[in-house]
C-alpha cells in the first residue's frame, strides 16, 4: 500500500474491536480501557447503552465483505469510510470513529454482527455489497432505531421492502439496465439477438426482469439465459451455451469477481470477436485494474461511478484522494465515502446524533455529489443520481495508467414513486 499512515487493514472477528482515534489511527482497546468500560458497565454505575456516549464519540460501522469472493469491494469500502471520517474531523463537536464489520457476504452473518455492534452503541452503518445482505441489515437497522446506507442494487431496497432507517446511494437495477441496454440499442439498432447470464439472487433477478421488459418493448429476441449460483467460479459451460445461441450481444448480469472471471473466460473463448459484450453492473476502476486493458478493450460497462466524471465536487474529491492516498478513487471507495458524508452532513444539519432526527434531515437533501447534483427522494430514500455507460479503450489509447474507458452516455432512470411499491411507516 502506498500510504501507510492512512491505509490499513483491520483484523476481522477479533474479541477486541479496532477503533479510529481522533488522529485517524486504528487502535485496539487495551486492557486498562477494557477494565474501565467494564467498571462503567457494572450494576449501579452506568447502563451499558451509555458507556460509549461517555467517550463523546460518534461511532460508525462499515458492514461489508472483508473475506470471501467480494473481499476486494469490502477493502475499498472500508478505505472510503475512513477517508470520509478523517476529512470531517469532528462533527457537532464530537470525535468520529468507525469499526469494520466483515459480513462475509452472508445475510445471517451480516445481521448478527450488525446487531452486536448496535448493542455496543453504534447507530450509523454504511455498507452492504450484496443486495441480500443489505436487505437484511436494513431491516435490523429499522428494528433497532439506527441508520443504514447502502450501495446495493435490488429494487426492493427502496421498493416493497423499504423502511425509514434505510437509504440507498446507488442507482437500483432498474436504472442500471435502462442506462446501459437502451443506449446500446440506440447505438446498434441491428443488434436484435441478446443472450443473458444471471446470478440467482434478488439482484440478478431484478436486472434480468428489467432487461426482458426492454427486449419486449424493442422487439429484441432474447435467445437464452443461463443462471448460476453465487458460489460459481467456472463459467465455460454458460459461455458455450451463449456461443451456440449466436447472439449479437452478450449481457452479463453478475457482479464483482464472478463477472471478472466470466469476462476473462469469454475473452479467452474469442467472444469479443463474435458479439458485443455488455457488463451491466461493473465495479469500475478496481475491476478494470484486475482485468487489464487488453480484456476491457471494446467491452461495454455500466457503472455507478467513474473518477473521470466532469462534476465540480467530484474533481475536488478526486484531487483530495490523489493528494492524501496517491490513488484514484474507485466505485467501492467512492460509494461508501459518499454514504458516510451524507450521514455526517445530516448529523450536522440536525445538530443531533438521534437516528430519527438524522433521518429527517436526510429526507429531501439536495447537494453537489461525486456524480453531479444528487437528491435524496424523501418518499423512498433513493438517491437520484447518474448511471454511466463506459467502453473499454485500447491500451495504446490510454492517457494514463487508469484511463481504461471512455464515457459513452449517462443519465438518471428511476421508477416513479407510484410504481416503486415503497410504503414507509
Amino acid at each position: 500500500m502506498k500510504n501507510h499512515q492512512l491505509i490499513f487493514s483491520l483484523p476481522i472477528a477479533v474479541a477486541r474491536p479496532p477503533f479510529l482515534t481522533p488522529s485517524g489511527v486504528a487502535t485496539m482497546i487495551n486492557r486498562r480501557d477494557f477494565l474501565k468500560f467494564s467498571a462503567l458497565a457494572a450494576p449501579g454505575l452506568l447502563p451499558a447503552s451509555n458507556i460509549f456516549a461517555q467517550t463523546n464519540t460518534i461511532r460508525f460501522g462499515c458492514p461489508v465483505p472483508m473475506s470471501g469472493p467480494f473481499a476486494a469491494n469490502g477493502k475499498f469500502s472500508e478505505m472510503g469510510m475512513k477517508f470520509a471520517i478523517q476529512q470531517a474531523g469532528k462533527v457537532i463537536g464530537k470525535e468520529l470513529s468507525y469499526t469494520a464489520i466483515d459480513t462475509e457476504g452472508k445475510p445471517a452473518t451480516a445481521v448478527r454482527k450488525v446487531k452486536d455492534s448496535i448493542e455496543k452503541g453504534t447507530r450509523f452503518f454504511i455498507g452492504g455489497a450484496l443486495s441480500s445482505e443489505s436487505l437484511a441489515m436494513g431491516k435490523e437497522a429499522a428494528r433497532a432505531n439506527s441508520v443504514f446506507v447502502t450501495a446495493a442494487g435490488a429494487d426492493e431496497i427502496t421498493g416493497n421492502e423499504c423502511n425509514r432507517a434505510t437509504l440507498r446511494w446507488s442507482v437500483p437495477t432498474f436504472g442500471a439496465i435502462e442506462q446501459t441496454v437502451r443506449p446500446l440499442l440506440d447505438q446498434f439498432p441491428n443488434a436484435k439477438r441478446w443472450y443473458t447470464i444471471t446470478p440467482q439472487y434478488v439482484f440478478g433477478d431484478g436486472l434480468l426482469a428489467t432487461a426482458k421488459n426492454i427486449f419486449k418493448e424493442k422487439g429484441i429476441e432474447h435467445v437464452g439465459n443461463s443462471s448460476h449460483s453465487l458460489a460459481e467460479k467456472e463459467f465455460s459451460g454458460y459461455l458455450t451455451n451463449a456461443m451456440a445461441a449466436k447472439p449479437d450481444v452478450l449481457l452479463l448480469l453478475n457482479f464483482g469477481s464472478q463477472s471478472s472471471d466470466m469476462l476473462r473466460q469469454a475473452v479467452s473463448f474469442g467472444l469479443k470477436n463474435k458479439m458485443k459484450i455488455l457488463m451491466a453492473w461493473a465495479s469500475g476502476l478496481e475491476q478494470f485494474e484486475t482485468l487489464g486493458a487488453n480484456i476491457c478493450e471494446g467491452v461495454y460497462f455500466g457503472v455507478q461511478y467513474w473518477h473521470g466524471v466532469d462534476a465540480p465536487f467530484n474533481k475536488q474529491f478526486v484531487s483530495n484522494v490523489n493528494n492524501h492516498l496517491k490513488i484514484d478513487p474507485n466505485y467501492s471507495f467512492a460509494a461508501i465515502y459518499m454514504g458516510t458524508k451524507i450521514v455526517l452532513d445530516a448529523i450536522t444539519k440536525a445538530n443531533s446524533t438521534d437516528p430519527k432526527a438524522v433521518i429527517a434531515a436526510i429526507e429531501g437533501m439536495k447537494y453537489e455529489g461525486i456524480t453531479g447534483t444528487e437528491e435524496i427522494r424523501a418518499s423512498d430514500h433513493q438517491v437520484i443520481k447518474n448511471y454511466y455507460l463506459l467502453k473499454g479503450k485500447a491500451k495504446s489509447a490510454m492517457r494514463n495508467k487508469n484511463d481504461y474507458v471512455d464515457i459513452i452516455s449517462f443519465g438518471k432512470s428511476f421508477l416513479p414513486l407510484d410504481k416503486t411499491m415503497c410504503k414507509m411507516a
